[in-house]
């Protein structure tokens, strides 16, 4: 089984999903009492989000770049970013460690594009709504990212960065988010990404008017994948 490093931390209650999700996949593949070879490398969301704050895109990679070059001195085969937003790093970390990383955005289109989605909306960090290292990945299959408006954007953030990033799962907002996503259906999207990790704590996956990907569990399913593979190919061959 290969060995995963996890950057987490941003949040530590999304992380904690991976490390569950990720854990049980192998279970579940594996049988027995079998478990993920993992190495996480947990920041402080405080640190990083204050790079947020200050809209210092430098600064916060630097911190991603660093922690993947920790991981990779600890023995990691590869390195996974749990976390939407962290992906503006992506070309950043591949640089530094030459090691192969599990990408959220490409796991998450591919998924899309199998299941003939071509019209989808986006919900994150105001970064991963509106910027391009974000949206880029599904566009260049061809899906289109629907546009949410500025107040929507505004608040989507707000509910991430004030309630679910401090751990905290508000009615109103999840309410909130339905009606949002009840809007969006009305508007010709034909799917709901969680571009944010942390999301799939206010948004039920399975009761909603439009499909909802839940970007975490596929992530967690591809590094499974991922880990496991030359293992499987192995026991399918002998």
């Amino acid at each position: 089984m290969r060995k995963l490093g996890i950057i987490g931390g941003a949040t530590w209650s999304s992380t904690a999903l991976y490390y569950e999700q990720i854990n049980r996949g192998v279970a579940q593949r594996l049988g027995g009492l079998h478990s993920a070879r993992l190495i996480i490398e947990s920041l402080d969301f405080e640190e990083y989000a204050a790079f947020h704050r200050a809209n210092d895109l430098s600064g916060g990679n630097a911190l991603i770049v660093e922690a993947a070059k920790r991981l990779k001195a600890a023995g990691a085969e590869g390195l996974v970013l749990a976390s939407n937003t962290m992906h503006r790093a992506h070309a950043e970390v591949t640089m530094a460690t030459a090691l192969p990383l599990i990408d959220i955005r490409q796991v998450t289109a591919e998924q899309l594009t199998a299941d003939r989605r071509t019209r989808i909306a986006l919900l994150g960090t105001r970064f991963t709504m509106t910027e391009p290292f974000a949206r880029e990945p599904y566009e260049e299959r061809g899906i289109v990212v629907h546009e949410l408006t500025p107040e929507w954007r505004t608040e989507v953030d707000r509910i991430i960065y004030e309630e679910l990033a401090a751990g905290r799962v508000v009615r109103d907002s999840q309410r909130k988010l339905k009606t949002l996503i009840t809007e969006l259906a009305k508007q010709k999207v034909q799917a709901i990404v969680l571009g944010c990790t942390e999301l799939v704590l206010a948004v039920d996956v399975r009761a909603n008017i439009l499909p909802v990907y839940d970007t975490t569990s596929i992530h967690a399913r591809a590094c499974v994948d991922w880990m496991l593979a030359e293992q499987e190919q192995a026991r399918a061959a002998a």
